[in-house]
């Protein structure tokens, strides 16, 4: 017979459309997503749900994982069995659950990540606290739906007392979505259902107050609140764990060790422990010199010994920074509500389980009324029966089968009033006639049941009966009575099951800034004239004695030698001034650190630095408190107070310090008080101290005023702020220097032309570094190329004014010294340099008459800032222009 084909076309986009989206729905209501109700996905609702139809309950004894697989696969999940085991598995992990519902006898894995054993090894029975997720399940309290054969039912849903879903969480990947919701205390949750069951208007800060965040099985410390209560009022939201550790001390060893008690969620430890040693391994993170597990079935304990002299502290901070010791949550509440999937506020999930709670509550209550309400229908016949009970014996007797009794027995009309009826009041006015199921009963009932006891139980329990239905009916007619019923056994949930927060909740922890994971150490500071920069551990050079040849301090050019050099810690700010009078920003830490002979890296590539602008003067500083100031001033002579605070917002370009003169450049800056002293020198050996309070503190953008007048082609070469340290250093090119008191260098006003200050001549050369300096300083000198040199303070000669100075480096012909540093305190392990006596060609030497400084008729201004002759001229007065 031709049989004729039928073709229907079908557009490709529309079949690949519906397809995907059938499958994505598949995936997300039958594989992914847990229900909203009972927190499970179906997988883990039939491992439960077969178990306890087999009988494998926590008051039994356990049986083979194996038996309970094959009968899940059998009947409810159509799928392999290692899927169904690995369910089994992690819900009898306790560091996967925070309550397992599974109770599991043999290996199940361990947090290092170990494989279970295999199903035929491993028994199993349903923990203690499942009992509450099946309870009243055979009381009609959910829809059960045909397995995928149709053989057998399932529920849908379970019936739990329990909140799973926040109490143990969930995760899953899904099609186009994923949920996370971490585990919770039971105790919290049944406290914060209780909370919306007493008041129903809650909010988050109401519902926190009970329930402040999740709690991991595995302990741990938790902080980033404001993504725990953005979680909880939208649905989303990031937390921060931290591990549990200690730092001890090694008496014996003179060192320090970390021990680690507690993990993350879901971080393993094995994998840690490789991860930290890689770490190592790589110089990413140093200074620890091993690392050992220690931890046995009584809880974690890793221990990461430290090597001598390391900084616990910052080595646990960068291993919380580079490590999985500490780890981010992200948390996502989604779960599946009348079939479809969902974002949940914390405060709709806990309501949704609450409105569960009442249906299944409601549920139990109307099957408890119709089973309480059938028994009545059947003790009220059995009351009859024994109250004419020779009648009925007759009607039995007299007839041939069962059927015709029963007919019999339903077919007579009772018109006595039976006592026992009327005093309960159910007797109809027309007389009493038997149902099917009460004849059907007395025919059933034995004949020990017709003595005068057992008739007068069938009578108490029919009251009884009565009165359970009274009380059924008042339960499904008050949605009070309904609430409180859930209140009262979840309150007996939480006595039986609920135990101490796990995971600590600490409130004001912050992100870790980046000097939290740096030790703070002196550094020192070197910038080439080509802009070269790097630093360099101020431990790296010792103390030298005076004559000393010095060390390598930085590999230079030909054409290049060191410009800058100063002393800070890592954890300092170096505010870099330019000479266009602009700053920039830069943290110590941000320096490459680099060993005494490198060159460093360019500093165009730290900071952004316009055409033609160069690096004139660096600072450090740790804040920018109120009443401190920057002092700043220019080869010409020109100095400006500003207060330091004005320079803390940077901008990434740089903001306007001063405004400088045409052919004029900013070249030194230091910190001050604002009542300190001025001390001011010349690179052909003039110096002028005068008071700060001359110098009125004025904005970024002013020009300044004349703090000396230079004579002829002289310049500055260094200011700075004195601290009375008693002593005033100066350096010459050739190496040469002297110490001088304070006190030979008298007041004067601002803008006068100075006093001797070193006498300069061929043999030491011109001055290149001037400080105040204290006779437990050092000091460090560098050279143009490269050499550098630290030297005690105390070593160098006490001298006048008028003097030459003796010789500290030991220049070789063809370099200079270019800078000096005061170090900011002593090195005990450095060597200390004694007082050496000037050599014969270094004794002081008298000044010439040419060369005796000039009389105190010096010109200068007065305290009025008033010039007295040579101190009055063009750019005397602060000019401020707008910031460009």
């Amino acid at each position: 017979m031709d049989t004729t084909e039928q073709k229907t076309p079908v557009n490709i986009e529309d079949e690949m459309r519906k397809s995907y989206l059938d499958y994505a729905m598949s995936v997300i209501i039958g594989r992914a997503l847990p229900d909203v109700r009972d927190g499970l996905k179906p997988v883990h609702r039939r491992v439960l749900y077969a178990m306890h139809e087999s009988g494998n309950t926590a008051d039994k004894p356990y049986r083979k994982s194996a038996k309970t697989v094959g009968e899940v696969i059998g009947k409810y999940h159509p799928h392999g069995d290692m899927p169904v085991y690995d369910t089994v598995v992690r819900l009898a992990q306790d560091f996967s659950l925070r309550y397992p519902l599974i109770d599991g006898q043999g290996n199940f894995g361990s947090i290092d990540g170990d494989s279970p054993a295999a199903m035929r090894y491993t028994e199993i029975r349903l923990a203690k606290i499942t009992g509450s997720m099946l309870a009243d399940i055979d009381k009609e309290t959910v829809d059960f739906g045909p397995t995928y054969d149709g053989s057998e039912t399932e529920p849908l849903v379970l019936p739990t007392q329990l909140p799973n879903l926040l109490v143990n969480g969930s995760s899953g990947i899904a099609v186009g979505m994923a949920t996370n919701i971490p585990p919770h205390n039971l105790g919290e949750v049944i406290d914060a259902i209780t909370l919306l069951i007493d008041k129903p208007e809650a909010t988050i800060d109401d519902i926190m107050q009970v329930l402040p965040g999740p709690d991991f099985p595995t302990g741990a410390t938790m902080f980033g609140m404001a993504g725990v209560r953005d979680a909880y009022r939208t649905g989303r939201g990031k937390l921060m764990m931290r591990s549990v550790c200690e730092i001890e001390d090694i008496p014996k060893k003179e060192r320090q060790q970390i021990i680690v008690t507690e993990l993350p969620y879901q971080v393993n430890k094995a994998q840690l422990i490789q991860e930290i040693a890689a770490l190592h391994n790589e110089k990413r993170i140093e200074g620890i010199s091993d690392i050992r597990d220690e931890s046995d079935r009584h809880g974690i304990r890793v221990v990461i010994e430290l090597r001598r002299g390391e900084v616990a502290d910052i080595i646990l901070n960068n291993l919380y920074k580079h490590t999985k010791l500490q780890q981010s949550f992200g948390m996502i509440f989604i779960a599946i509500q009348n079939n479809q999937p969902r974002v949940f506020p914390i405060r709709d999930l806990l309501t949704a389980f609450l409105d569960f709670r009442k249906e299944v509550v409601v549920r139990r209550t109307a099957y408890d009324l119709r089973k309480a309400e059938e028994r009545a229908h059947i003790l009220e016949g059995l009351v009859v029966a024994l109250d004419h009970l020779d009648e009925v014996i007759t009607i039995i007797r007299s007839s041939k089968t069962p059927p015709e009794a029963k007919a019999a027995l339903c077919a007579k009309v009772w018109p006595d009033v039976t006592p026992s009826l009327a005093r309960l009041g159910t007797i109809p006015a027309d007389g009493f006639r038997f149902s099917d199921l009460q004849a059907q009963a007395i025919l059933d009932m034995r004949l020990q049941r017709l003595t005068g006891l057992e008739r007068d139980k069938i009578i108490e329990e029919y009251e009884e009966v009565l009165k359970l239905i009274a009380r059924l009916r008042e339960i499904l007619g008050s949605e009070a009575l309904v609430l409180k019923i859930v209140r009262d056994e979840l309150a007996e949930i939480r006595k039986q099951f609920a135990d101490p927060r796990r995971t600590r909740i600490l409130e004001n922890v912050r992100d870790l800034t980046i000097e939290e994971l740096i030790a703070e150490e002196e550094m020192v500071i070197t910038v080439s004239h080509t802009g070269y920069c790097k630093r360099t551990a101020l431990s790296t050079y010792r103390s030298q004695k005076r004559g000393g040849k010095g060390r390598t301090g930085m590999a230079t050019r030909d054409e290049d030698f060191v410009e800058y050099l100063f002393v800070a810690s890592t954890h300092d700010y170096i505010l870099c001034f330019t000479s266009k009078g602009r700053l920039h920003w830069l943290k110590v830490h941000e320096i490459p650190e680099v060993g005494p002979a490198a060159k460093g890296r360019p500093i165009v590539n730290l900071l952004r630095l316009s055409q033609g602008e160069s690096l004139a003067a660096l600072m450090s500083v740790r804040d920018f408190p109120e009443g401190e100031f920057v002092v700043m001033t220019t080869r010409k002579g020109i100095i400006k107070k500003t207060p330091l605070s004005a320079f803390s917002n940077v901008r990434a370009v740089g903001i306007i310090a001063l405004s400088i003169d045409a052919g004029d450049d900013l070249f030194a800056v230091r910190k001050s008080t604002g009542d300190q002293e001025i001390f001011l020198a010349t690179r052909k050996g003039k110096a002028i101290r005068f008071p700060e309070k001359r110098i009125r503190a004025m904005g970024r953008t002013a020009r300044g005023v004349r703090g000396i007048r230079l004579l002829g082609d002289d310049e500055l070469i260094e200011m700075d702020v004195l601290e009375s340290r008693g002593n005033i250093l100066t350096v010459t090119e050739r190496g040469y220097g002297k110490r001088t008191k304070v006190e030979d260098y008298r007041l004067q006003g601002r803008g006068g032309s100075g006093i001797i200050n070193i006498r300069v001549t061929q043999k030491n050369g011109p001055v290149v570094g001037v400080m105040e300096t204290s006779p437990a300083d050092q000091i460090m000198m560098v050279t143009q190329q490269g050499k550098i040199i630290r030297m005690n303070v105390e070593g160098i000669s006490i001298v006048g004014r008028a003097t030459q100075g003796v010789r500290l480096l030991d220049v070789e012909e063809g370099d200079s010294v270019v800078s000096v540093a005061r170090l900011p305190e002593r090195d005990d392990t450095a060597e200390a340099a004694r007082p050496v006596a000037a050599a014969p060609d270094e004794e002081e030497q008298p000044l010439s008459p040419e060369e005796e400084e000039p009389s105190d008729e010096i010109a200068g201004e007065d305290d009025n800032g008033n010039g007295n002759g040579a101190g009055n001229g063009v750019g005397d007065e602060e000019e401020e222009e707008p910031e460009s």
